[in-house]
């Protein structure tokens, strides 16, 4: 039975959950990854098989709202943003939580401010063990209210292990982000450490443990992602990958065959284990399903795709890529981005601003097509109300999608294999 976690109404929606309970009864192993689909006639909303809050993010909300309850005449600071949500990390400032840094590690309060008896919360992406040894140093209980995601020590336990057994540790994350921040703060000190951002890094470095690329570039392009004492002549002979847990799965993958070939071109098949660890078991199980739930949505074809999430979240900006190269997609925050028929506020991921587009819905008078999916850190009630909104901009009463979900259930109980049923409202 999945644990439930006590998170405040505000963030649930009892129609999506609904939709998502239902599902999950039938599909109880998960292995259908089909999207509902639901018509309105002129329009059909096809929603991923999983998407919303995971774990992780729910446990994160539970321990810091009980944080907030437990100590109200205490000054509650969290290290940074709980998880990369603008709605939930407004509430807790309005809770009177106070942040220290921001997301990109600018101080926002002096840590000389923070005294022994005040609450500090960990964030879901943790922290590094420099900011735990000053936090400690204070006296000041860092366990208490510390919400990392259990995932996130799973990768941190991994890399204790290969570095343990003798590897260095190559990591694929942003390396600005919290959580790789603290996933490299944490290997580095077992092993030597390096962070690579995507599939084009992963192939220069396998070039360079090839002799193809020179020790001076090797320095240039690391700077600032290796740990203080790496070695390019001698740590690069037994590597293993682990990652930052928002990234795309397919990617880290990619990046792990990418270096296994070098390392099997460089010292033969034969030694290949000796010189590279097997380390697919760092995949979020969250990530993965919502983004190989994404996946299959886009092969259920589309018109436009709208994805809700938090602007400066990984996972979600992750699966805006996947839909924007089959579909016009765009990255909304909540449902007033949604501004008209006529007008869409989105994220622009390639420019990396937000900004206005015009005539975003198509209008040719045919039936649309309109996927929707939400990050790991996005709450169901944001969902809802984009899709509310959708419906009354085309002048469909938002209670059709309440009627239309609980007709769609019955349908699928009626089924006898666990497969999804478009029904329409006609």
């Amino acid at each position: 039975m999945p644990r439930k976690f006590n998170i405040p109404d505000q963030y649930r929606s009892h129609i999506i959950s609904y939709m998502k309970r239902a599902r999950s009864e039938i599909d109880t192993k998960k292995r259908d990854k089909s999207p509902a689909v639901l018509d309105f006639g002129k329009l059909r909303i096809k929603f991923a098989r999983h998407f919303g809050f995971c774990y992780g993010v729910e446990n994160a909300i539970e321990i810091a709202y009980r944080a907030v309850e437990e100590n109200p005449s205490q000054r509650v600071f969290l290290l940074s943003e709980m998880i990369h949500n603008p709605h939930v990390n407004a509430d807790l400032r309005a809770r009177g939580v106070e942040f220290l840094f921001s997301t990109y590690g600018k101080e926002l309060i002096s840590l000389s401010q923070v005294e022994k008896e005040d609450i500090v919360i960990i964030p879901a992406f943790g922290t590094t063990l420099e900011m735990c040894e000053l936090l400690e140093a204070k006296g000041v209980d860092i366990r208490r209210y510390n919400t990392t995601c259990p995932f996130v020590e799973r990768v941190w336990k991994r890399g204790t292990q290969l570095g343990e057994r003798g590897y260095s540790i190559v990591i694929h994350g942003k390396a600005r982000h919290e959580e790789t921040q603290a996933t490299f703060s944490h290997a580095s000190r077992v092993a030597p450490s390096i962070i690579i951002a995507d599939v084009h890094e992963a192939e220069w470095l396998k070039n360079f443990i090839l002799g193809r690329e020179s020790f001076d570039d090797f320095k240039e392009r690391f700077s600032g992602r290796m740990s203080p004492s790496f070695s390019a002549s001698t740590d690069l002979e037994k590597i293993g990958v682990i990652n930052q847990t928002t990234m795309l799965a397919t990617e880290t993958a990619e990046i792990s065959s990418i270096l296994r070939c070098g390392m099997v071109e460089k010292y033969g098949d034969d030694d290949i284990d000796v010189h590279f660890a097997d380390t697919r078991d760092t995949l979020c199980y969250a990530t993965a399903e919502n983004q190989q739930s994404t996946l299959e949505l886009i092969r259920s074809g589309g018109d436009i795709a709208i994805i809700v999430g938090g602007y400066n979240s990984s996972n979600t900006s992750h699966l805006v890529e996947l839909c924007a190269e089959q579909f016009p997609t765009y990255f909304v925050s909540g449902p007033a981005d949604v501004i008209s028929i006529n007008e869409i506020s989105h994220l622009d991921l390639e420019e990396g601003r937000e900004h206005i587009t015009t005539e975003w819905y198509p209008k040719d008078g045919a039936a649309v097509d309109v996927l929707v999916t939400s990050g790991a850190s996005c709450p169901d009630t944001l969902v809802q109300g984009v899709v509310e909104r959708l419906l009354t901009l085309l002048d469909i009463a938002p209670e059709r999608l309440r009627e239309v979900i609980e007709e769609y259930i019955d349908s699928l109980e009626r089924v006898s294999e666990p497969m999804p049923v478009i029904y329409s409202s006609d």
